[in-house]
């Protein structure tokens, strides 16, 4: 084995990988899609098309397929504008002018001619019709005196042969450039075969064995390496269908001019009596492929059939690459996405973007982050969830511990002031160590075994021990939220997504023997998981029923009855509708005095319950302002003025002061912060705190 490693070459042992994807490269970075995904998800978006959204826009360093396709555009604009279709007809026309010329200057010098035959010559040549289709035809006959003139003249047939084979065969041109009369019976040979092949397929009487032994004949005209006749049709018949498209494109007196130019072609009819019946054979074979398009060419390079054919077939490439960047068609997915073609047409660094994208979406839809639903929906899944809370529950951090007045959450665990007492470790627990007892253990253990402590002391998980704490106040969290017409309005959905998924993260991590209930109310309150809540597309239908979501509060509080209850409001308009006893909702605006009497009413009752409230306001509404502040002085309770941008903050910082037994709002006062917002600070962060 090693000998056999030595005779290994650098060559051989090395090389750029080809084989995809490289799988030494880092994962994709699924954060920056799950914030954006969240926030349109919150915006109002199925999870779906939020997702589409993303990879459509791209990140910050990552293209889009938006930005795909305009490249995928501005080449295909690129195409048509730099082109146009009289290539090889000039080509004739420079060919046949050099041969007159060549021919008018040997007349001229051959001073042996006879005269009336140099002026029958001249008179011949200077007559000569102007379309270059006729005059190559009159000059069929003629006798050249000139060797350059006839061989210029001879390079028309051998250019049109060329070209006519360049169309159907890509590279046919090149390949016989000095063709010999052997060469020109090959080509014949070839169609012949490839003719009744593509007949027998098309009557079903091929087989596997009847493709290998055409490709064993005739392979070299095909470089592309067909594996059986389904692959060697598709390329053919792409080509073919690109030659229609280009003929189609052309003026009429272009198409009459090289159908009559065609007859000329190799001075063999029996090409173009072979090609005709190719095409035929594939247009049959392959009915689908676009035969009847057609482009504007109207730029200042001429094309050639052979180039024009590529040309065509580049613009077909890059039609279908924007039909797949679309993913407007049922089914579509990335993986739909032909890499090798956009590479050819845009470039490696494209084909990387996209295999890119096509990574990130598989990778949404694998690592648990989106799953689909019984009605066959995309959903983000509690993983998704929890990763969403936590970016916000780090975004209200930062903001709470740049207020003046805050303080950081030292404590490692969640269990409540320190008793004194110690206790071995055990599992699960998120208590301090105590270093001294623990280390004491260490060493007493280690001196029993008989070990020398010179060395050091080995800590073992028995030696651990953690400081207890004493039981913490458990707490009954209610957040109303309004789901009215104004918060969609005005902008405020999306913060107040935001923040029920903050606050809910928070509980979820750090406080969990803490109870949240969340109650949207619009004009009916509704108790929702987070999950719903998050996905609530915007409610249009008028109504602010505090009473209801007062009425839900308070039957949760009532079945924790040991709790500290903790009343969220999170409002932009005074109460316009109510719960009836029939359980028909009333509304009015302006606000009905029932309907003001029935709120207070259920938020007496959440004060009998011992419940601390805050209303947050989101406006500057002043009867709002009015109606708030009489109804938090009613039950001793506290109003915050957030800026939306603020009100995830506020509302973390007003439960974590609840939860303290302080003044119920963390030190929040009128508009903007107080001091003590909550003792958050920068204990969100991993490593600092243990919240997470």
């Amino acid at each position: 084995m090693a000998r056999a490693n030595r005779r290994l070459t650098r060559a051989a042992r090395y090389g750029r990988y080809t084989g995809g994807p490289d799988p030494l490269a880092p994962p994709v970075d699924l954060s920056e899609a799950l914030d954006a995904i969240g926030e349109d998800v919150m915006a109002g978006y199925s999870p779906e098309r939020a997702m589409r959204e993303f990879l459509r826009r791209g990140g910050r360093d990552q293209s889009g397929l938006d930005d795909l396709a305009r490249r995928v555009a501005e080449r295909r604009r690129e195409l048509t504008r730099k082109h146009n279709l009289d290539g090889t007809l000039k080509e004739i026309t420079e060919l046949l002018e050099k041969a007159v010329r060549a021919e008018r200057g040997q007349l001229a010098r051959d001073v042996d001619m006879d005269d009336g035959d140099r002026m029958l010559a001249e008179m011949q040549l200077a007559n000569l019709p102007a379309s270059p289709a006729a005059a190559v035809s009159e000059l069929s006959g003629y006798d050249w005196r000139s060797r350059e003139a006839r061989e210029n003249y001879e390079k028309i047939k051998d250019l049109l042969g060329r070209e006519m084979l360049d169309q159907r065969f890509a590279g046919m041109k090149q390949a016989l450039e000095s063709a010999t009369d052997a060469d020109r019976a090959a080509i014949n040979d070839m169609l012949g075969d490839l003719n009744e092949l593509l007949e027998a397929h098309r009557r079903g009487e091929d087989s596997q064995e009847q493709f290998d032994e055409f490709m064993d004949k005739h392979g070299h005209f095909f470089p592309e390496g067909p594996l059986n006749i389904d692959e060697l049709l598709d390329s053919l018949a792409q080509r073919a269908a690109a030659a229609q498209r280009m003929r189609n494109s052309m003026t009429q007196e272009q198409r009459d001019e090289l159908d009559a130019l065609a007859q000329q072609a190799f001075g063999s009819p029996e090409l173009m009596q072979s090609l005709a019946q190719l095409d035929g054979n594939l247009r049959s074979l392959r009915p689908g492929e676009n035969w009847g398009g057609s482009e504007r060419m109207d730029g200042g390079e001429g094309l050639g059939l052979g180039d024009g054919t590529g040309v065509f077939q580049d613009i077909a490439d890059l039609d279908e690459l924007a039909d797949q960047l679309s993913q407007s068609y049922n089914g579509s997915q990335l993986d739909d996405l032909d890499l090798d073609k956009l590479s050819r047409q845009l470039g490696d660094d494209a084909a990387v973007d996209a295999r890119t994208l096509q990574q990130l979406e598989r990778a949404l839809r694998d690592s648990g982050t989106l799953k689909r639903g019984t009605d066959g929906q995309l959903k983000l899944t509690p993983k998704a969830m929890r990763q969403l809370g936590k970016a916000l529950l780090r975004d209200v951090a930062k903001r709470m511990s740049g207020r003046q007045g805050n303080r950081d959450l030292r404590q490692a665990g969640a269990a409540g002031e320190g008793s004194g007492a110690t206790r071995e470790w055990a599992f699960g627990d998120t208590e301090p160590w105590d270093v001294p007892r623990t280390i004491s253990n260490a060493v007493t253990r280690s001196a029993g075994e008989g070990r020398p402590l010179g060395g050091g002391v080995r800590i073992e998980i028995g030696d651990v021990e953690v400081q207890e704490t004493e039981a913490r106040t458990q707490a009954c969290v209610v957040l109303l939220v309004d789901t009215s017409f104004s918060m969609a309005m005005d902008g405020r959905w999306v913060p107040m997504k935001r923040t029920a998924l903050a606050l809910h993260t928070l509980i979820k991590s750090r406080f969990r023997g803490d109870d949240l209930q969340l109650i949207a109310f619009g004009r009916h309150a509704e108790v929702m998981d987070i999950e719903q809540l998050t996905g609530l597309e915007a409610q249009y239908e008028k109504g602010t029923n505090l009473h209801h979501a007062l009425l839900l509060a308070n039957r949760h509080f009532r079945k924790h009855p040991s709790a500290q209850p903790v009343l969220l409001i999170v409002t932009d308009g005074e109460p316009t509708s109510h719960l009836e006893t029939s359980g028909e909702v009333f509304f009015s605006y302006p606000p009905h005095p029932v309907t003001v009497a029935y709120a207070v009413r259920e938020l007496d009752n959440s004060m009998r319950l011992g419940a601390h409230t805050t209303f947050f306001r989101l406006g500057e509404d002043p009867g709002l302002a009015r109606f708030i502040d009489a109804m938090a002085k009613r039950v001793d309770g506290t109003v915050v003025s957030p800026e939306l941008d603020d009100l995830g903050a506020a509302v973390v910082g007003s439960y974590l002061g609840s939860r303290r037994g302080d003044d119920g709002y963390g030190g929040w006062g009128g508009r903007g912060w107080g001091g003590g917002a909550g003792g958050l600070g920068d204990g969100l962060y991993p490593g600092r705190s243990g919240w997470y």
